[in-house]
């Protein structure tokens, strides 16, 4: 039995179904459970305490001279 212009039928709708759902899975913006991150640096941590105001300039100096005569030391 052969199937002439069935493309319009029923196929079409999975052809579009299935084009939304590769779509969705690339184009949704979401973490993955079990995904390895990049953690911060401890300079990082440091200036992005000193940007939100958590330390002072004086404490910021101190600490930073302290992580990088402990990186090179």
């Amino acid at each position: 039995m052969m199937y002439y212009n069935n493309f319009w039928g029923m196929n079409f709708i999975w052809w579009f179904i299935w084009m939304i759902m590769i779509f969705w899975i690339f184009a949704t913006p979401y973490d993955i459970p079990g995904q390895r991150r990049r953690k911060d640096a401890p300079l990082d941590i440091l200036q992005k305490r000193f940007a939100s105001g958590e330390i002072t300039n004086d404490q910021y100096q101190e600490s930073k001279r302290i992580l990088k005569t402990d990186v090179a030391g």
